[in-house]
């Protein structure tokens, strides 16, 4: 933890430290450690690692966004953290992405996939043309579907890698 800085940014509010934690991502390479709720007062700390003047910069657009949502109660970098204060920013109470305490990583949940949608089968076609799927029974006049064209075949995945791509303006969300 010695070799990168710590930001912190105390708001008064859940929607100001989104604000900032939004903010802060966007201006710098930072990486977005969670947040943490304090013990009253709805105030809200947003915890940020990264180099010296990337956190600086963060910390100073994050106050700037969050200033204009909701209440700024105070914000802090500290260059070189000691070792010991990983016990603190990475505890048990700090929700988010980059979580790690005592339970280890945040687990992250598989992406599923849309189930197919079955395409319709003209009402003028034989039971034998139909993709091998049981004949669908008459449709009446007032309902029948107009044929859509069958959608081509989805490109397997390389192995271990999602087959749905994040977005491309995002940045992956670093666990562990």
């Amino acid at each position: 933890m010695s070799e990168q800085s710590l930001g912190l940014i105390e708001t008064l509010g859940l929607a100001a430290a989104v604000t900032a934690a939004d903010a802060a991502v966007k201006s710098a390479n930072v990486t977005l450690v969670g947040y943490e709720f304090a013990k009253g007062d709805g105030m809200t700390v947003v915890k940020l690692r990264g180099d010296v003047g990337a956190v600086k910069a963060a910390v100073a657009a994050a106050e700037m966004a969050a200033g204009r949502v909701g209440r700024v109660v105070a914000t802090r970098v500290i260059a070189r953290p000691a070792a010991g204060l990983t016990r603190l920013i990475d505890s048990a109470e700090t929700v988010g992405c980059g979580r790690t305490g005592a339970q280890g990583p945040v687990p992250v949940p598989p992406q599923e996939e849309a189930p197919a949608k079955p395409v319709p089968t003209p009402p003028d076609a034989s039971p034998s043309e139909a993709s091998g799927a049981e004949p669908a029974p008459e449709a009446t006049p007032e309902t029948v579907p107009e044929a859509a064209p069958e959608p081509a075949p989805a490109a397997e995945p390389e192995p271990g890698r999602s087959p749905i791509p994040p977005p491309p303006n995002r940045r992956p969300c670093p666990i562990g």
